[in-house]
């Protein structure tokens, strides 16, 4: 439990730590160029931060490559949380987003784990 305290901590800081570099780049590059930079960067800092600070283990290139797909894979599964939250189960859109945060978040955290310590 205390590990999973520690992701939320981590994930929090790194969104906010994420939008402010999107808005520092904002001062030189297009908001597309900002976006991708800061997301690459947000993506690179969870990654460092979950594996040293959450799990406590080395940093390994094979995990690094492979946490990226974490993001893709919480992407889908948010995607398709919200369509079925809206579509089927009746949720209003403005509530949606909420209830896939809620369900991804735990995927998020044992997929994190798995990558940082099997890779």
């Amino acid at each position: 439990m205390q590990e999973f305290a520690k992701f939320i901590l981590v994930r929090g800081i790194c969104a906010v730590f994420t939008y402010g570099a999107y808005l520092l780049a904002l001062q030189w590059w297009t908001y597309e160029v900002a976006y991708v930079a800061s997301y690459v960067l947000g993506i690179a800092l969870a990654y460092y931060s979950s594996a040293t600070f959450v799990f406590g283990e080395p940093l390994k290139r094979r995990a690094a490559l492979l946490f990226p797909l974490v993001y893709v894979v919480q992407f889908v599964a948010g995607y398709f949380l919200i369509k079925v939250a809206v579509e089927v189960i009746h949720v209003p859109e403005w509530l949606a987003l909420a209830v896939s945060i809620a369900v991804t978040i735990p995927l998020t955290f044992v997929m994190t784990r798995w990558v940082v310590r099997s890779a």
